[in-house]
């Protein structure tokens, strides 16, 4: 059995992150992932502003520029009508996943991690971390990070689900033949095209990215409400659409086990308005690392858990903000109110921009909507905030 200091599951920008953090810390990382690199991943590919800054503090550099491409204006649309167009938002980036992840899982191994792509995993030992591959090799470490997406096997081993059927969200996307106009083209966001969530065109120089996402379980006939969206955009309702699972906002109180840590989608760091998980995964990525770092350094491994926690905390708050601002967009009794509102202040639908592109925190965007809400709806949308947000 080979023994390293961590070994990460999941080379994507949770688990890179991770490796290429602890390596650079000087520990021996063993990173393992089924997929070969560069390998195909379903997703929007929005890059925030705040997945910008991330990549930069983990990788010490900008993202390459031809790995991403920049959008100012966005065309916003709640249940078939227009709402408003902006042409003057922060800068969204797009990346195609397939190059964006490679690049970092690149950077993870050039920094020194040892290369297990294209690896299948038989099974996992939570108790004395160690995984045996299912060619019969066997690793063993002082911290396992569990950084494998919201199909997570590391986090069932610990919990016995990756996921809460009943809590995590779903989305349907496909990567659509691009529009002659497409590199000039605005972005679209369409409220209402899924029941607690949104529907998105994202028009690249190589393709369309289209989807639809929201709860699941409020979203049980997700194919039609896609085939309704693809026609209306103008492509064929037909077309093939691939889905995966998206954890809106179920993330885990406690991200792991002791000397086990999850991190990204693994441990349900996804914004539960927008979906966008990029942010969080590189950024939790990079903090479990720091306390793997922290407990090796104090020969204290089955202490990772109880630092990574405390680092958590920012985007654990951030995500609770977010996650009960999202009844007063989604909530079928506050959403006209709310569409009014924004339909009627510029400055709140720039909020709203600034909000998308990691610019602002769900704090100050919330405490700009109820200024704008109907008196009575915003003192009633403030105290189930309050009273939920003491019971957090």
């Amino acid at each position: 059995m080979t023994a390293y200091d961590v070994i990460v599951i999941g080379a994507g920008p949770a688990g890179a992150a991770a490796a290429y953090t602890a390596v650079s810390a000087g520990l021996t990382v063993a990173l393992i992932d089924k997929s070969r690199f560069p390998r195909e991943k379903l997703c929007g590919g929005g890059v925030t502003g705040r997945s910008y800054s991330y990549f930069s503090q983990i990788y010490g550099t900008a993202i390459p520029p031809e790995l991403i491409e920049a959008k100012t204006a966005v065309v916003l649309h709640a249940h078939g009508q227009e709402l408003a167009q902006l042409a003057d938002i922060p800068p969204m980036y797009m990346a195609m996943r397939r190059s964006f992840d490679d690049d970092m899982c690149r950077r993870a191994l050039a920094a020194g991690a040892a290369d297990f792509t294209a690896r299948r995993i038989a099974s996992i030992d939570v108790d004395a971390p160690s995984v045996t591959l299912a060619d019969g090799t066997k690793l063993s470490a002082r911290v396992l990070i569990g950084a494998d997406g919201v199909n997570s096997q590391v986090a069932r081993a610990l919990f016995g689900a990756s996921y809460d059927r009943n809590r995590v969200g779903f989305a349907l996307e496909v990567e659509a033949p691009p529009a002659p106009d497409n590199l000039s083209a605005p972005m679209r966001i369409d409220f209402g095209a899924a029941d607690w969530g949104y529907g998105w065109h994202f028009p690249k120089s190589g393709s369309s990215t289209i989807g639809i996402g929201g709860v699941m379980s409020r979203n049980p006939e997700i194919k039609t409400s896609m085939a309704a969206y693809l026609a209306e955009l103008g492509h064929d309702p037909e077309m093939h659409c691939k889905g995966h699972f998206l954890p809106f906002g179920d993330f885990r109180r406690q991200a792991g086990r002791g000397a086990v840590l999850l991190a990204g989608d693994a441990a349900g760091l996804v914004d539960p308005i927008t979906g966008e998980g990029i942010a969080y995964a590189m950024k939790s990525g990079q903090l479990a690392a720091q306390a793997a770092s922290e407990a090796l350094t104090a020969s204290q491994p089955t202490q990772a858990l109880r630092l990574y926690q405390r680092k958590l905390r920012p985007i654990h708050k951030a995500l609770r903000q977010a996650r009960l601002l999202r009844q007063m967009i989604f909530a079928q009794m506050f959403q006209a109110s709310f569409v009014r509102a924004f339909r009627r202040s510029g400055s709140l639908r720039h909020l709203f921009m600034h909000l998308i592109a990691g610019e602002i925190e769900y704090g100050e965007f919330a405490t700009a909507t109820l200024r704008r809400l109907p008196r009575v709806l915003g003192q009633a949308v403030a105290r189930r905030l309050s009273l939920k947000s003491h019971r957090s």
